[in-house]
This record gives C-alpha cells, structure tokens and sequence, in this order.
C-alpha cells in the first residue's frame, strides 16, 4: 500500500514537471522560478525527478520492508503475548475455583469438627452429670437413713424421758409408788397417736 502510494506521488511529480516544462513560455514572465526556459531550472527539475526517484527506490526496496518486517515481529510478539496472558488467567482462574473449592470443604469439615466437639463435650457433661446426680442420690439416701436412725434413737430417748418423767409426775401427784410397767405402756400409746 505504501509503494503504491510513493508510485502515485513519484508520477504526479515527473507529471507536474513535464506540465511545467511545456508551461513555460506563460509563466515566465511572471514567475522567474517557473521559466523553463532557462537550463538551470531544466537541470533542477530532472536533478529533482531523479532524487525523488532514488528515494522512492530506496524507501520502496529497502526501508518500508524493515519497517513492515518490524510491525509484523512486534504483532507477532503482541500476539504471543496475548496468548500467555490468556493463559495465565485460565491458570488464575483455575487457581481461584480450586482455592474457593477446598476454602468451602475446610469450612465444611471444620463445622463438623466443631459439631462432632460440641456433641462429645455435651455427652461428656451429660455423663458427670448423671454421676453427680448418682453421687449426690446415695449421699441423701445415706443421709435420709442417718437421719431416719437418728430420728429413732432420738425417738427412743424422748420416750424413756417421757416414760422417767411421766413416772415422776404420776408419783409425785399421787405420792404413792406406781407399777412401772404401766408408765411406758400408756407413753407409747400417747407416742403412737400422735405419730398417726
């Protein structure tokens, strides 16, 4: 496309100068540049053809196809590029949905970790508690039997106060000697009353 155009450009200048040459007589008398007429002008415009033919050469052979060889080596290092930055983000992306995967089983494996804890630790509680409450049943039925024994003995002292002292009251208001086998018999039927 470039050599077409610098072709183009080539032929319009050798065009302008053939027109320009033919021109002369016209433009002369205005424009001194423009006379044809004169050599050095002639010389000029062919000296001029010829540079810009030598350019078009040079440019068309040698410099546009290192240019275009150096466009096409950077499009090809823009496109390798491309194609690894398209495969590290498959790789990143990959990366993430295996993070994001074993981020959820470590979350999911550590609440049944902690549920597993947590029910251990309250089978645990529940099982000292059933021993406390264990522990705690025998010492009140061996504090009920305590005092359930105490109650008699204190029961039995009560009536052999209340059977010295019923003796000692009947004895006293009567003033005479009593059999002591009644006292106790009458003390234990007044105890057995008042028990019902």
């Amino acid at each position: 496309m470039a050599r077409r155009a610098f072709g183009v450009a080539a032929g319009t200048v050798v065009a302008g100068a053939a027109m320009a040459i033919q021109a002369s007589p016209a433009l002369a008398a205005g424009m001194p540049q423009l006379d044809f007429g004169n050599k050095l002008t002639i010389s000029q415009i062919v000296w001029l053809a010829v540079i810009f033919l030598a350019l078009y050469l040079l440019l068309s052979r040698w410099a546009l196809p290192q240019v275009g060889a150096v466009l096409a080596k950077r499009a090809a290092v823009i496109a390798t590029d491309l194609e690894a930055a398209r495969g590290a983000k498959q790789q990143a992306d990959a990366a993430v949905a295996e993070l994001t995967k074993a981020t959820r089983e470590a979350h999911a494996t550590a609440q049944a970790d902690i549920a597993a804890a947590v029910g251990k630790a309250k089978a645990e509680a529940d099982a000292q508690a059933a021993a406390l409450n264990a522990r705690l049943d025998a010492q009140i039925a061996e504090a009920e039997q305590r005092i359930a024994v105490a109650r008699i003995a204190a029961l039995g002292a009560l009536e052999q106060v209340a059977v010295a002292t019923a003796h000692e009251v009947v004895v006293r208001l009567i003033g005479t000697p009593i059999d002591s086998g009644l006292v106790p018999q009458a003390v234990s039927a007044v105890l057995a009353e008042r028990a019902t």
